[in-house]
């Protein structure tokens, strides 16, 4: 089963290629209290079509290259 995350578009500036912010909040172990973690990731986005601040659905894929192994999947919310 593949993975699949949610995040906004923060860069676009490569051709194919977009960085996602990925927020996660969690609860912690022995304070009880939700943190917001940061991660950004590299995906691949085969025809350009994402734009900066697009919420979008990314999948996991085998390595494309040497920071991209995840691929876009779906718009959740584009961006006006």
């Amino acid at each position: 089963m593949k993975k699949t995350l949610k995040g906004i578009v923060i860069k676009k500036k490569s051709f194919k290629t977009i960085k996602v912010l990925i927020i996660k909040i969690i609860k912690h172990k022995i304070y009880k209290k939700y943190i917001k973690k940061k991660n950004s990731i590299y995906v691949h986005d085969s025809n350009n079509l994402c734009n900066i601040n697009d919420y979008i659905e990314i999948e996991q894929s085998k390595p494309i290259s040497k920071k991209k192994s995840w691929i876009f999947k779906k718009f959740i919310k584009k961006y006006i």
